[in-house]
């Protein structure tokens, strides 16, 4: 039974024009309303710039939207936040005592100083898999695009050129079925896009150090080392987490062991590859074609070399980019909150150190 004289639980539902605060707000409503029907909640909102203004980093984050200042004038006095892309920087957290918790929308918490909401005993959430499947889509569709020619052709004829020549077998394309295609990362994601890949015909390899070779083989596909992936694989696609291990996982020394005309996808994270070598192995053809949807700098200058290269397809960090993402985030990072709320443990927890020093739900919800 609510006690109408307790006081609500203040929560920050910070969004953006991706995910709408709303999203956040009708979730967590909605998670606690058969589990915890007594939690009373007031709402704070705020609505970050992205994507009508780019991500970047702000304070000792990355990949964060709006200010400190005007992240700190949004949380007041609350004690939980359900975030996107607003800027838990250490100055923020340091700046919040009352917060107790930070449950973000993403695949990962790039726009919260862990340590610094560790350091304070405060969880700090995430939403793995919320946008599997539209990563795993687009990937698949920027395969087809490089290796059928799709974008290209599309513009010529626009252009009122009829490529016709793109029927000659020197120019022809090539099919998924039978072509052997290697996936570097098999996660969520990489999962995803191996199972479809599979269904057109495809001999998928995986090159993962974590994943599971029995689960691997299990699902038709053959884990092998990076660099024999590369060796034998007609389309690369990358899947893979940036860490200190796989920054420019895919550099110049190893991209030369590429099969001549290879086609490289690239829409997992710009660090995993050193664009520096890709003009000049379009050029000389030993990649076939690029496409890509995240870059070394976002968005990439005007004067970049590969806006003049040959065979490149680039789309603005769009894989993500679906309704259903939108709404599975929200649910997710609601669902989280809701746990908290209910004095449990979050399921999806990057520092669940908190909990070993200050008990099963951080700082613990206080009423």
């Amino acid at each position: 039974m609510t006690d109408p004289t307790a006081e609500p639980t203040r929560v920050l539902a910070s969004g953006d024009h991706f995910i709408a605060p709303g999203l956040f707000v009708d979730a967590l409503e909605a998670a606690l309303r058969e589990t915890a029907p007594g939690v009373r909640l007031e709402f704070r909102t705020q609505t970050t710039p992205w994507p009508h203004t780019p991500f970047g980093p702000v304070g000792n984050v990355k990949e964060a939207s709006g200010t400190e200042d005007e992240l700190l004038e949004a949380l007041g006095d609350a004690r939980v936040a359900l975030v996107q892309m607003a800027p838990f920087t250490e100055r923020v957290i340091r700046e919040a005592p009352n917060l107790e918790l930070i449950s973000v929308a993403r695949g990962g918490p790039v726009n919260v100083d862990v340590a610094a909401a560790t350091r304070a005993g405060i969880p700090v959430t995430f939403a793995p898999g919320r946008n599997a499947a539209a990563a795993a889509e687009f990937a698949l569709g920027l395969m087809l695009a490089a290796l059928r020619r799709i974008p290209a052709s599309d513009a010529e004829l626009k252009k009122g050129t009829w490529r016709g020549d793109y029927y000659a077998v020197e120019n022809a394309g090539i099919e998924l079925d039978g072509t052997t295609v290697g996936l570097v990362g098999y996660g969520a994601i990489g999962a995803i896009v191996a199972r479809v890949l599979r269904a057109f015909g495809s001999t998928v390899l995986v090159a993962d150090p974590y994943a599971d070779p029995a689960k691997a083989q299990a699902d038709g596909v053959e884990p092998v080392a990076l660099e024999e992936l590369l060796r034998r694989s007609s389309v690369v696609s990358l899947h893979a987490r940036v860490t200190p291990e796989t920054r420019h996982l895919l550099n110049a020394d190893n991209l030369e062991l590429l099969p001549e005309g290879a086609v490289l996808v690239n829409s997992a994270r710009g660090e995993l590859m050193d664009y520096a070598p890709l003009p000049a192995l379009l050029e000389s053809g030993r990649l076939g074609a690029l496409a890509l949807d995240v870059y070394d700098v976002e968005p990439p200058p005007a004067d970049w070399p590969l806006h003049r290269a040959p065979n490149v397809i680039t789309t603005p960090h769009l894989a993500g980019a679906t309704r259903q993402t939108a709404d599975r985030a929200a649910a997710v990072t609601a669902a989280q909150a809701a746990a908290y709320l209910r004095g449990e443990r979050p399921e999806f927890v990057v520092n669940p150190e908190v909990f070993e020093t200050t008990g099963a739900a951080g700082r613990g919800p206080r009423s």
